[in-house]
């Protein structure tokens, strides 16, 4: 199984050449309206998943719960659509998110500046001016998303395994691309890697769930760390209680596992609400 992840410009034709990919290699497409809908079945709102869809949060919005939220559930979506295996997925910090997994292919869809403005006011029926306003708000909105959930730089090409100029290849010709690729780099084994590596990593979204949502105990920071059969749990807490609750929880979901716990006992710990 394979997974590719598509990061794009506005107007570089990203939804048509995650198509078109998801056609000829006969993937599941997983887009905005997918995630939303998985996010929406955690109990998310819309309302919540829209205020920070690729956007930067603003300043009272970034010290609010429904900001760790958003997060926590993105990430469950993207990862347990990935699960699924042979997906093309678009935008959200998926390539981020699934970066250092074996098996998925990360690419970066850009086009020339007067090419994007063209098209924006085809899009929009807008003239040069507000084209250009829209492109500017797409770029900073996308840019600062990535840089204040993942704190990547999303146009760095050292992200990606491959960049392409949709200024002057056709979605069809991209698609035709990003597959010879795919079936040359990605070997059996790889799929095999990523198939228990994902595994590895619901597993360890699922337990923080459990621990933080379902259980509601209060860790600071919480990350569950799944690798073979040990489970680690990393993040501070204010009472040594409360590490013991989170390993119990944690072997609730995980009873043939190993948990070690790394949580840090710092007392009378708070952060912002």
């Amino acid at each position: 199984m394979a997974i590719i992840t598509i990061s794009r410009e506005l107007a570089a034709l990203g939804d048509e050449t995650a198509q078109e990919l998801a056609e000829q290699l006969h993937y599941r497409l997983v887009d905005k309206a997918v995630l939303e809908e998985r996010i929406k079945s955690y109990g998310i709102s819309g309302n919540k998943f829209q205020k920070f869809d690729e956007k930067k949060p603003s300043f009272w919005a970034s010290l609010s719960q429904d900001r760790d939220d958003y997060i926590h559930f993105l990430r469950s979506a993207i990862l347990e659509e990935a699960g699924q295996g042979n997906a093309v997925i678009i935008g959200r910090g998926a390539g981020v998110i699934l970066k250092a997994v074996p098996g998925v292919f990360l690419l970066f869809l850009s086009a020339p500046h007067d090419i994007r403005v063209e098209r924006v006011k085809s899009y929009f029926r807008c003239d040069d001016k507000r084209a250009e306003h829209i492109i500017a708000q797409s770029d900073h909105d996308r840019e600062g998303f990535h840089r204040y959930f993942f704190d990547v730089n999303w146009k760095e090409p050292g992200n990606y395994h491959l960049m392409l100029n949709t200024g002057y290849l056709h979605p069809d010709l991209c698609a035709e691309v990003v597959k010879h690729i795919l079936y040359k780099t990605i070997t059996e084994e790889a799929e095999v890697q990523n198939t228990q590596r994902i595994t590895e990593l619901i597993l360890g979204q699922r337990i923080k769930h459990h621990i933080l949502y379902k259980k509601g105990v209060p860790i600071h920071f919480l990350e569950a760390s799944v690798s073979g059969d040990h489970v680690f749990l990393y993040g501070v807490a204010n009472a040594q209680s409360l590490i013991e609750a989170a390993v119990s929880a944690a072997r609730e979901l995980a009873p043939d596992f190993f948990i070690q716990s790394e949580i840090q006992v710092v007392q009378d710990y708070s952060v912002m609400p």
